[in-house]
Formats: C-alpha cells, sequence, structure tokens
C-alpha cells in the first residue's frame, strides 16, 4: 500500500485491495473513503468488496466516488462532511490518489491558506496546481 500523509487527518493513496485493510487499521487509520467509481478499470476491487473488508478490520467506509472530470461542489461538500463526521484517521484511494488529494483540498478551502493546500498536497506528491484558481474562489 502506498500511503501518502497529507495532514495529520488524511492520507490518500492509490487503489488499495480488500487483502491491505488489515494493515490499514493496525497503522491506525478508522476510516476508508472510496474516491474511484467502480468498474473504472479491468481487475479493479469493487468498492463493496472494501467495504466489506474495511467493517471487517473494524473500519468506517465511505463511498463518494469522482469519475474524471466529473467533480461536483456537491460532492466536494460530501467528502468535507465525511472528515468531520467520521473517524479520523483517514485514508482516502481512487486510481491514482489525486483524486482523493483533489478532494482534500477542495474541502479545505477557507479553512487553510491556498499555498499552504497547495503545499501540503506537493509535499505528499500531488501536483494541484490546475485547481488553484477553484481554490481561490473558494476562499
Amino acid at each position: 500500500m502506498e500511503i501518502r500523509k497529507i495532514d495529520d487527518n488524511v492520507s490518500v493513496a492509490p487503489q488499495i485491495e480488500p487483502s491491505e485493510l488489515g494493515e490499514a487499521a493496525g497503522l491506525g487509520f478508522k476510516t476508508i473513503i472510496c474516491n474511484r467509481p467502480d468498474g473504472e478499470a479491468p481487475g479493479q476491487p469493487d468498492h463493496q468488496a472494501i467495504a466489506d473488508a474495511a467493517r471487517t478490520a473494524g473500519l468506517e467506509f465511505r463511498f463518494l466516488p469522482l469519475a474524471p472530470g466529473q467533480l461536483t461542489p456537491d460532492l466536494v461538500d460530501e467528502f468535507a462532511a465525511a472528515l468531520q463526521d467520521m473517524p479520523g484517521p483517514v485514508l482516502a484511494y481512487c486510481r491514482s490518489g489525486t483524486r482523493s488529494a483533489t478532494l482534500w483540498a477542495l474541502s479545505q478551502s477557507g479553512k487553510r491558506d491556498r499555498a499552504e493546500i497547495l503545499n501540503m498536497a506537493a509535499e505528499a506528491g500531488y501536483d494541484l496546481g490546475g485547481i488553484a484558481g477553484a481554490l481561490a474562489e473558494q476562499a
């Protein structure tokens, strides 16, 4: 599992496997958020398989799929609510982690400085410069 910590409450990762949820729990995660739509790629585990394995490992689970190019303010709000309402730390994942990092960044707009958000994402390995304007608009 390639986990990239963004802040003390949120880490992101590329696609995870059901067999890795015990490890995630052992690392201290309390919640898993899936941002990858089912059926995006052949061989990808569907969200229900991840949800079942998460619950078996004692983790909370939320399915908030973000198809490429389908980012909406409602999804950002749902992601922000999940971060607020569900126990942390949270591990969010998608195909590469970029969509999860993007949702985190947009959920932080207005709470953190834009440069801080972009820097935190960059330190985790995600260049989110393409959403800098959206962060500025929401801040």
